[in-house]
């Protein structure tokens, strides 16, 4: 209850003092045919209208930069393609290599088992049972 009393006092006050106090000409935005220069930090970042217009006329769409970067990308990716091939390639060379050396390897293998088979052979037992 205390605390309503003040704000409803202090209201009244506030306003009197805003009424009376001539810093406070309005809310409209004024209509100076010549704009103040900006000072300090705002100088900085804002830039004036003619330069801001022809900043982007002046910058194409796309960068020199990104033209750059998608060159050195298009090269990244060539070479890149070219290693898998490379890659791809060595690694065909190499099943075909061991496929060989492991058919050749059988081939001698059958090939010793069939002389011992033959080497030992006695005549008591008929030839299909070496041969399943």
């Amino acid at each position: 209850m205390f605390w309503t009393k003040v704000f409803v006092l202090s209201l009244p006050a506030a306003l009197l003092i805003l009424t009376l106090s001539g810093g406070a000409e309005g809310a409209a935005v004024r209509d100076d045919a010549k704009a103040e220069e900006p000072k300090g930090a705002a100088r900085r970042i804002f830039m004036p209208e003619s330069d801001a217009s022809n900043f982007f006329k002046r910058r194409g769409r796309r960068s020199v930069r990104y033209q750059e970067m998608l060159a050195e990308q298009r090269v990244r990716q060539s070479q890149d393609e070219r290693r898998r091939e490379y890659n791809e390639e060595q690694r065909d060379e190499y099943e075909n290599y061991t496929e060989e050396a492991r058919d050749e390897q059988n081939e001698r293998m059958r090939e010793k088992n069939e002389q011992v088979r033959e080497f030992h052979y006695d005549g008591m037992y008929p030839r299909y049972y070496w041969y399943h």
